[in-house]
């Protein structure tokens, strides 16, 4: 399978993750400067008018109710906000990607490393984020350009959001946090995984214990019963040894499982670590 993106931007899972990300950076670019690496960035923007958004619909079950839906709670704004400054008030027709809110988001002292893999990707992502000036690209495989190019002191977020092809991608994604932090044992990390079946997530959460990486946080948003495999059921995020955000990510898991989804559920809760 070629994953591209463009077929899902803008849908629930993209609404999870991106407006969690903007709340965990605005805490994080509180303190000293940070270093971002995004390990699968994609294109950076997408354009929501191609064939391919408007075959899958996803976008206008996702951003185009939650950008219409006078409930969405306030934690949605900064996300709203990015999400207007490309569109104005008019029809939604461009969606922003992680690069594209990470570089916005960023203060001059920071920095972002943008990883992609697929050249015809990559050469989008490259000109988004040309005119950004603490933001730089690299062409190659994001698990390992992350160890590369994680310093090894200062504040580090890696961004992990693998397009999960390979079988191998869960276990990648524990190597690359281990890996990095060894290097630097401040590294915090966001992760993004589907919910399709319970057996798969559940085993990697084992595995994350098992690895002893720290205290982490999980978030579930799911919006149908995990009954059929072959579906995105939900979404997960893993914060691993971040902030307290609990009220904000319940809330945003809570208002997509709910408002977006078919008997959605939410949940939020620590993961133990040894």
């Amino acid at each position: 399978m070629n994953y591209r993106h463009v077929y899902h931007a803008g849908n629930f899972a993209d609404l999870v993750k991106h407006a969690a990300l903007l709340q965990l950076v605005a805490r994080l670019t509180q303190g000293p400067p940070l270093t971002v690496i995004d390990t699968h960035a994609g294109r950076g923007l997408y354009d929501l008018a191609s064939p391919e958004a408007r075959k899958s619909g996803e976008a206008a079950a996702g951003v185009v109710r939650l950008m219409a839906a006078p409930d969405a709670p306030p934690v949605f704004g900064p996300l709203k906000a990015a999400t207007l400054a490309l569109n104005g008030k008019g029809e939604i027709l461009r969606y922003p990607g992680s690069p594209w809110l990470i570089a916005r988001s960023l203060r001059p002292g920071d920095s972002y490393l943008a990883c992609e893999l697929r050249p015809e990707e990559y050469e989008a992502l490259r000109v988004a984020l040309r005119d950004r000036p603490n933001a730089r690209t690299a062409e190659g495989d994001g698990f390992a350009l992350a160890v590369e190019r994680c310093p090894s002191q200062g504040r580090v977020l890696l961004l992990i959001d693998p397009p999960f092809e390979r079988p191998d991608d869960y276990d990648r994604i524990i190597a690359t946090l281990a890996a990095a932090r060894r290097r630097n044992p401040r590294a915090q990390a966001l992760v993004w995984l589907p919910l399709k079946d319970l057996e798969t997530f559940d085993a990697f959460l084992r595995d994350l214990e098992d690895a002893e990486l720290g205290p982490a946080m999980v978030v579930e948003a799911r919006i149908r019963p995990l009954s059929d495999p072959m579906k995105m059921n939900g979404c997960a995020l893993v914060l691993v040894d971040g902030p307290d955000l609990t009220a904000a990510f319940s809330a945003i898991s809570q208002w997509v499982a709910q408002s977006l989804g078919e008997a959605g559920q939410s949940r939020v809760y620590p993961l133990s670590s040894s």
